[in-house]
């Protein structure tokens, strides 16, 4: 008689639970990602062999009649060097700067700058290279007739950089100078006197 009771307790212990489980809730998995915060961007590596240029004007402004100076300005990290104008190796590819002004504009012959010639492990001929800064300058100039307002230079550099031991594909950088146009006798103001030199205001 005792045993069946003790079964008959069990049996109601057992059901009681089983209840108390299908009542309960469960509780979600905690989502750790939802709410994160997204990762931060990488930025991307520059490519190599990349060369840092610019184009540049002497002044703020240009006048009609007269000759503005401007200059493309390659700054070579140190470890890399460029092909010059005239790299005196037919398998290296040059320095060559083209410059298209507008219909009526004038603009100059690239002066490039003297290189420095230099034997390097990749080549068994010394090569004419530019380290460092490299200025290549042009003149533009705006006939007396020339509209007042914005022109646009489009300035293209191809070039090859290298290292010590290594030449990279060759590259081409595609730049605007936006150049403001004004009659003759307009102030402009000198800019850029590290690269061109020069006072301040003049006319």
């Amino acid at each position: 008689m005792m045993r069946g009771k003790k079964l008959t307790r069990l049996a109601a212990f057992a059901v009681f639970a089983a209840t108390l489980q299908t009542a309960t809730p469960q509780t979600p998995a905690l989502d750790l990602t939802r709410d994160a915060a997204p990762p931060a961007p990488v930025a991307a590596p520059a490519a190599e062999g990349e060369i840092p240029m610019n184009v540049l004007a002497s002044a703020n402004k240009a006048q009609r009649g007269r000759t503005l100076q401007a200059a493309v300005v390659m700054d070579i990290p140190r470890g890399l060097h460029v092909n010059s104008n005239r790299p005196l190796s037919r398998y290296t590819v040059a320095t060559v700067v083209r410059v298209n002004a507008p219909r009526g504009a004038k603009v100059s012959a690239v002066r490039y700058p003297r290189a420095v010639v230099r034997k390097f492990e990749f080549s068994e001929e010394r090569l004419a290279v530019y380290e460092g800064r490299a200025v290549l300058r042009f003149t533009v100039t705006f006939p007396e007739n020339f509209p007042e307002g914005v022109a646009r230079l489009r300035v293209v550099v191809n070039y090859q950089a290298c290292s010590d031991t290594v030449c990279y594909q060759p590259d081409t950088k595609d730049m605007t100078l936006p150049i403001g146009v004004v009659g003759p006798d307009d102030p402009v103001q000198s800019i850029n006197r590290n690269i061109f030199g020069g006072g301040g205001r003049r006319r």
